[in-house]
């Protein structure tokens, strides 16, 4: 096992450090200053954009402000015009890693068992305990990544409102949303095909394997190969009281066998992600779709389907053509039975100052029901 991480800094002639916490897998600042509430927004802005960090050690809640106040600066630079709505997306996407890492630099310290040493600062204990089990030592942890974990713990307590299943899934830190319910809606309203036995690949919070079981397939296997995905989804199904007809079990796709009908819902864009919960929508040259499409003629029975859920997004990006994704369909040995399609509901698809607007304003989801050929 590996050491922890350790982020070091001075303080006049001492030297301290503490274990460095980051769930994107951001390495350790090399350069840590400490700041208080004597620290200009300008200033901090600075230390920031030149890759030295801000050990916070003031009050809380202006560390806040000063995050807002740096959020405020960045959001202030200048784009570049975009070409094409690919260089659009590479250009967005670096930005919003340049954004991250300025707003990254504002630390704040945590004892060990998760209390903050600042004052006015509120209790996290909960919040960073769901999300990084039991802490053993004191460390530290940017501000906006603590902001992010507050944020999971609030929609874990509320939950998201699923109107196909008459209840709420309530998503654990890490686990992506089903804020977007259109796609959700399609597997909800798709025909059925004949059988008793479902799998559901990347089931993330179990919200689409929850639908199918409210739907009367007897039997769901729900697999991810991401714990927490499944201590989620486990979560859900018993709040709704279909966990003894779901099933879950930890794979890299498939579970063993065939099923009557396969669902999978995976990352929409190829491309690679920055934070673990972006990899529920970005999908480095779109390994997960090629593996679904690529095993489902193998774990299909006899007269069963194969059900992908996709935004067409890639496409209006240039990352993706329809005419790449309907090659894979058939050299996966799948055929089309029917294609089921909605528009998304998101407020950015009406977002005229969103950098991908041209994009999104054209974006389709499908549930493209797949056949095995000869089937």
């Amino acid at each position: 096992m590996s050491e922890p991480a350790l982020l070091h800094w001075t303080d006049g002639e001492q030297t301290g450090s503490a274990r460095w916490r980051s769930e994107a897998g951001v390495p350790p600042p090399k350069r840590v200053v400490l700041a208080d509430d004597r620290m200009t927004a300008d200033a901090a802005y600075r230390h920031a954009c030149e890759g030295t960090a801000l050990l916070w050690r003031g009050d809380f809640q202006n560390a806040r402000q000063l995050l807002q106040a740096l959020a405020r600066r960045a959001d202030r630079k200048p784009r570049k015009a975009a070409a094409t709505p690919t260089e659009a997306f590479h250009l967005h996407r670096q930005a919003q890693a340049q954004r991250a890492r300025t707003l990254g630099m504002l630390l704040i310290p945590f004892d060990a068992d998760h209390s903050i040493p600042l004052r006015r600062a509120p209790d996290v204990q909960q919040a960073c305990l769901e999300a990084y089990g039991p802490a053993q030592e004191a460390y530290v942890a940017s501000l906006r990544e603590l902001l992010g974990l507050i944020g999971a713990h609030e929609w874990r307590k509320k939950g998201v409102e699923i109107p196909a299943l008459r209840g709420r899934i309530h998503p654990h830190y890490g686990v992506f949303s089903p804020v977007r319910g259109e796609y959700v809606d399609l597997v909800a309203r798709a025909p059925l095909p004949a059988g008793d036995l479902a799998f559901d690949i990347g089931t993330g919070t179990g919200v689409l394997a929850a639908v199918l079981a409210r739907r009367g397939v007897a039997r769901v296997v729900a697999t991810d190969q991401d714990p927490r995905a499944l201590a989620c989804a486990r979560d859900n199904l018993e709040r709704l009281g279909l966990a003894a007809r779901v099933e879950l079990v930890q794979a890299d796709l498939f579970p063993d066998g065939r099923a009557h009908l396969l669902v999978c819902n995976p990352p929409w864009v190829p491309a690679r992600p920055s934070s673990p919960l972006e990899h529920a929508v970005y999908d480095p040259d779109g390994r997960m779709l090629r593996g679904f499409l690529d095993g489902a003629a193998a774990h299909l029975a006899p007269g069963g389907e194969a059900w992908l859920v996709l935004s067409d997004l890639a496409e209006h990006l240039g990352l993706r053509s329809r005419e790449e994704l309907l090659a894979a369909f058939e050299r996966a040995g799948l055929r089309v039975v029917a294609r089921l399609d909605i528009r998304p509901r998101h407020p950015r698809a009406t977002d005229t100052s969103d950098p991908l607007h041209a994009a999104r304003s054209k974006e389709v989801t499908s549930l493209w029901r797949l056949a095995a050929v000869g089937a």
